[in-house]
């Protein structure tokens, strides 16, 4: 029966954006002609690729529309929500009885018709009654008398909307990691090339000793390299980019340069065909020769 819910919302469902995604994922659960379904908010933003946010407003429009009722007397499947698409399942009774009168007598317009719930069928779906109610600071909607049975349009959660303003296809909330984004809207992002090495960077460099180690221009031409090398890296936080230049820096070797040899007599050039182990030998003659100023 989800595909007679689902041919309802496609064909008559005056729902848009997120709310309409948001309905045909309902739908796609609906067992019977009854139109009732079960989702949790979590399952609808996974789903929809929406925040969870996003998709709760999307079910208040679908609710302030009576396209949607939410039955919060009863429960579905590890105590998740339990939906009815009312219109559809007046269209669905609809015409199902004016199959069975082969079309002699024309469909009357009642109101509760497709409305009345059959507990007994739904439980085999895993919805039941609710046996504990929530308290009052959750509850959405009151209980009322007769099971199955909901107001369709439920009391505002708060007193005003800051979100009164949004448009049909929904928002999506940005501070939300999980389906939306992976930097929060808090934290400006920028390419490699618009960073710039800020003071808090640069005092570190010079107390690790990578300053010293570089130098000015081993410095420049490492943070050449880098910029080169994150080129087509996509926009990140400045403190995300900062910490990523650290990194290249510790890493980053000396440039080279030209080798100079202490050899006797104070010459600070190698003689020609010697050896590296010669070198190395001459050296530390050097440094025993040199005066210490503890000499008699």
């Amino acid at each position: 029966m989800s595909s007679d819910a689902r041919e309802w919302v496609w064909e008559h469902s005056a729902s848009r954006g997120t709310a309409r995604l948001v309905l045909l994922s309902i739908a796609d659960r609906v067992a019977d002609e009854q139109c009732v379904s079960w989702a949790s908010l979590s399952s609808l933003a996974k789903r929809t690729r929406a925040s969870v946010s996003t998709v709760r407003e999307a079910i208040d429009r679908l609710v302030d529309a009576d396209e949607l009722e939410q039955l919060d007397d009863l429960t579905g499947p590890q105590r998740s929500t339990v939906y009815r698409l009312p219109l559809a399942a007046k269209a669905v009774a609809r015409a199902k009885r004016e199959l069975e009168e082969d079309g002699d007598q024309a469909p009357t317009d009642d109101p509760e018709e497709g409305l009345t719930l059959r507990l007994s069928v739904l439980r085999q779906y895993g919805i039941r009654p609710r046996e504990v109610p929530e308290s009052p600071a959750r509850v959405r909607k009151p209980a009322v008398a007769e099971p199955g049975r909901s107001r369709r349009k439920p009391a505002p959660r708060r007193t005003g909307n800051r979100h009164s303003d949004v448009p049909e296809t929904g928002i999506q909330n940005r501070s939300e990691p999980d389906l939306n984004r992976r930097y929060s809207s808090g934290a400006a992002v920028l390419s490699a090339a618009e960073w710039q090495v800020d003071p808090a960077t640069h005092t570190w460099a010079r107390q690790q000793g990578h300053l010293d180690r570089l130098g000015e221009q081993g410095v420049q031409a490492a943070d050449a390299k880098w910029r080169a090398h994150r080129a087509d890296f996509k926009p990140r936080p400045a403190a995300a980019w900062a910490a990523d230049w650290r990194s290249w820096i510790a890493r980053e070797h000396a440039p080279s340069r030209p080798k100079l040899y202490a050899v006797p007599g104070g010459a600070s050039a190698a003689p020609g065909g010697m050896t590296r182990a010669e070198a190395h030998t001459a050296a530390l003659l050097a440094a025993l020769d040199e005066p210490t100023g503890t000499e008699g």
